[in-house]
């Protein structure tokens, strides 16, 4: 008999369980599934280009952030790590894959960038601590199940500066994932490749940052030096400074 849940990570993990194992995108565990997606480096996914976001470049255009300490969280290849790290930035990135994770520290040496990589959980003990001026997570958050908006809000509490920012890009409803309720996910036990989400969905769950921005992310050709597709939202929130 197991009585093991006394705190709140213990519910997080014991909600984690839930999940059929094969639909696990977001613990420790899941790095096997990304390096069987980023084995193949010739497949035509978009964001495998080494191009950064096109919302990340207009932030950094228009002055709506500036160079500083910054996170690239879930940085796969290391497109946007790269950028930032060619704008002055201080960069550390982190990812689940050691595949993504070769990929990028590849890109960096070939940039003569200087970044630090960490493979491993965003969420756990060992992962980069901060604080950063910003948080840049592009494609990350629609893969958290709903109970681990807990861990990912109280991640950005954590290492975000006071006055930092957080870069946020994700499913938009109508255009990409899926838009079950929280509670059909559970019943499902997976994921269906990512949650949509609404402006008005990300304006509760991040309530206690101040928004900056929030729009679809431009749609950006294939010869253009950015990424850019408009399935997805982005979004600049500002910690209280």
């Amino acid at each position: 008999m197991d009585r093991n849940v006394r705190s709140v990570d213990d519910v997080l993990k014991l909600m984690d369980s839930l999940f059929a194992p094969g639909a696990d995108r977001w613990t420790g565990g899941a790095g096997s599934w990304w390096d069987g997606f980023y084995a193949d480096r010739s497949k035509p996914v978009p964001f495998f280009v080494a191009k950064p976001d096109e919302n990340l470049v207009s932030y950094l255009d228009r002055g709506l952030i500036a160079p500083g300490r910054a996170l690239d969280l879930g940085c796969g290849p290391g497109r946007n790590a790269l950028h930032l790290a060619s704008r002055g930035f201080e960069v550390d990135a982190v990812d689940l894959s050691p595949e993504a994770i070769a990929w990028a520290e590849e890109r960096a040496r070939e940039a003569g960038a200087d970044i630090r990589f960490h493979r491993g959980d965003a969420f756990a003990e060992d992962a980069p601590a901060g604080p950063y001026d910003l948080v840049h997570d592009s494609g990350c958050f629609h893969h958290l199940p709903p109970h681990r908006r807990v861990s990912y809000l109280a991640f950005v509490d954590r290492v975000l500066a006071p006055g930092g920012h957080l870069s946020l890009s994700c499913f938009a409803s109508g255009a990409m994932g899926s838009e079950l309720p929280d509670a059909d996910f559970y019943r499902e036990a997976g994921l269906q490749g990512g949650l949509a989400y609404s402006p008005e969905s990300l304006r509760w769950i991040f309530s206690e940052l101040t928004e900056v921005e929030l729009r679809r992310m431009r749609d950006e050709p294939a010869d253009s030096p950015c990424f850019g597709e408009e399935f997805l939202w982005t979004a600049l929130f500002r910690k209280a400074g």
